[in-house]
């Protein structure tokens, strides 16, 4: 174990044999954190954290703080970290509130950039990427391959789904479906993320597909519940990859950004 001599490890705190952990980090007594991580120097983890394996977590991070939430009353909440991220410098991720899961959870494999701010009970999926000074409000909930342009805002309790991206100073006030780039204040829809979908093996066919569900929902002057129907119906006709917008019209809250 490579502990810096001036690294405050409380009594309690489980910390694998190889993890690393640089100068004045403090590391608190229910903090957990697995083997192949490394710790940059002055970094905070309290709380109830666990950590997996292999992330990288950079100078001046504080992971595991209570909510900025007025009803938080000192519950044990926790913080979940997977495996294989990279967090950068002066992140911020709170532990989550009895008031919804308890948890605020990030998966594993995503590049969190500078000043991030997680709030409580946030749920990450994985290979995500937070540009600069993302900032999510408390009960958001993020689909995996996500990317958040620099600066973006997002309002409490709404969903991103999987595979959308934001541009950068988006301020996202509702939810944003899958596949789907948003960009401005308020956030609005602009077009499908197709780069992206093809960086990551959809095919030519499924990114077609994807296009016309976004038609769907956005160019033929359809309620919601009327795309709603008819992206459903093209998903049941073997579309597989349409069924993340079903999933995701069955669980987001505050209504999709039109």
């Amino acid at each position: 174990m490579a502990i810096h001599p001036t690294a405050i490890i409380a009594d309690g705190a489980q910390i694998a044999p190889d993890v690393e952990i640089g100068a004045y980090s403090i590391i608190g007594a229910n903090v957990s954190i697995d083997s192949g991580t490394w710790v940059g120097p002055h970094v905070v983890i309290e709380g109830h954290t666990r950590i997996g394996k292999n992330n990288r977590i950079f100078q001046f991070c504080s992971l595991g703080a209570m909510p900025q939430d007025k009803k938080y009353a000192g519950e044990p909440t926790r913080l979940e970290i997977g495996d294989n991220n990279t967090i950068r410098e002066f992140c911020t991720f709170n532990i989550g509130t009895a008031q919804d899961g308890g948890v605020t959870r990030i998966g594993n494999d995503n590049w969190i950039m500078a000043y991030v701010h997680l709030a409580h009970d946030c749920q990450v999926g994985n290979h995500t990427i937070f540009a600069n000074n993302a900032t999510l409000a408390g009960h958001v909930h993020i689909g995996d391959w996500v990317i958040l342009g620099g600066f973006t805002s997002v309002h409490q309790f709404c969903h991103i789904g999987a595979h959308a991206m934001t541009a950068f100073s988006s301020a996202v006030a509702q939810d944003v479906p899958p596949y789907v780039m948003a960009h401005g204040n308020r956030a609005v829809p602009s077009g499908i993320n197709a780069e992206g979908l093809k960086r990551r093996g959809f095919t030519a066919e499924q990114i077609r597909n994807i296009r016309n569900a976004y038609k769907s929902l956005y160019r033929k002057g359809l309620s919601f519940d009327e795309a709603k129907a008819e992206i459903t119906a093209q998903a049941a006709e073997g579309r597989d990859e349409l069924a993340l917008f079903v999933q995701f019209f069955d669980t987001a809250g505050r209504g999709i950004i039109r």
